[in-house]
């Protein structure tokens, strides 16, 4: 590790969750944080506990204008930025067959396109500056797939696609690229900040399974505060990681699935190979 130095972070999302909890971890420390929520009214308090030391934007991320602009904000703002994190986004609740285009697009526009824009308003500060840590909030439903969120997974396997390409391409620059993966935590992820399509008669049966099924995988789930401690040791790392998980679940997930992968890749090899006109 490193030794740690104050830092100047970007974050959206910071109104509640994880946004909000690697604000204050960040503060408390003495770092300074560009904080951007839809309403900045709920960072008032941490404006009149912290001062200069944070610096609120009101910001929608769908907008491409507006994200280029908040990131030169606080680039003008701090002289520099070392951290920049797309944390927000919301869950999209509905199968398939259920999501309308406008939901769909939705979905994308905030947790994929969101992420995209901002990364790219930063990219040529962080190049400039040889230094800079990209920070990509996604989740073990970036690697995995489970019934009723299929667009939310799209969006998020869609973020781990880019970002692993963007790790590639920048780390000529000094610039690093972290997925973060979390587990179920106790955000308002499935709650209030999450939408839901209308719901089809057909799809009851699965849907009471479903529900019961995510009840027992989110029996304990995480706590965002606890995960201040843990995305500080990332972001102070000499030599961060593409992707890490937050907690204890998603392990055990990947596993199994990418061992189901494995399974079916190697049984199916020969019509692989048939494919490639190999005897």
């Amino acid at each position: 590790m490193t030794e740690t130095t104050s830092k100047n972070w970007f974050i959206t999302g910071t109104s509640r969750g994880f946004g909000r909890e690697w604000t204050v971890a960040a503060l408390d420390r003495g770092d300074r944080v560009a904080a951007t929520a839809r309403d900045i009214s709920s960072l008032d308090d941490l404006v009149q506990k912290y001062g200069d030391a944070i610096l609120p934007i009101a910001l929608d991320v769908n907008d491409r204008e507006a994200d280029f602009a908040a990131v030169a904000e606080a680039h003008a703002a701090f002289g520099r930025l070392d951290i920049v994190v797309n944390n927000a986004g919301y869950g999209h609740f509905g199968f398939i067959e259920e999501v309308t285009e406008d939901e769909a697009r939705a979905q994308l526009e905030t947790n994929l396109f969101g992420a995209l824009w901002v990364t790219q308003a930063a990219l040529p500060f962080l190049r400039e500056q040889g230094s800079g840590h990209i920070i990509q909030v996604s989740s073990i439903g970036g690697i995995s797939a489970f019934p009723i969120v299929g667009l939310y997974h799209a969006s998020k396997w869609a973020l781990e696609g880019f970002s692993q390409a963007l790790a590639q391409e920048v780390a000529d620059f000094g610039i690093h690229v972290t997925l973060i993966e979390p587990g179920g935590f106790t955000t308002d992820w499935s709650g209030d900040s999450a939408k839901r399509s209308a719901e089809s008669p057909a799809y009851d049966e699965l849907r009471e399974k479903t529900a019961a099924w995510r009840a027992t995988r989110n029996a304990s789930p995480g706590d965002p505060a606890a995960s201040a401690a843990a995305i500080l040791k990332v972001v102070d790392a000499d030599e961060p990681p593409l992707r890490v998980f937050f907690g204890a679940a998603p392990l055990e997930i990947a596993k199994a699935d990418y061992a189901s992968r494995l399974e079916t890749w190697e049984k199916w090899n020969d019509v692989s190979l048939l494919a490639q006109g190999d005897n």
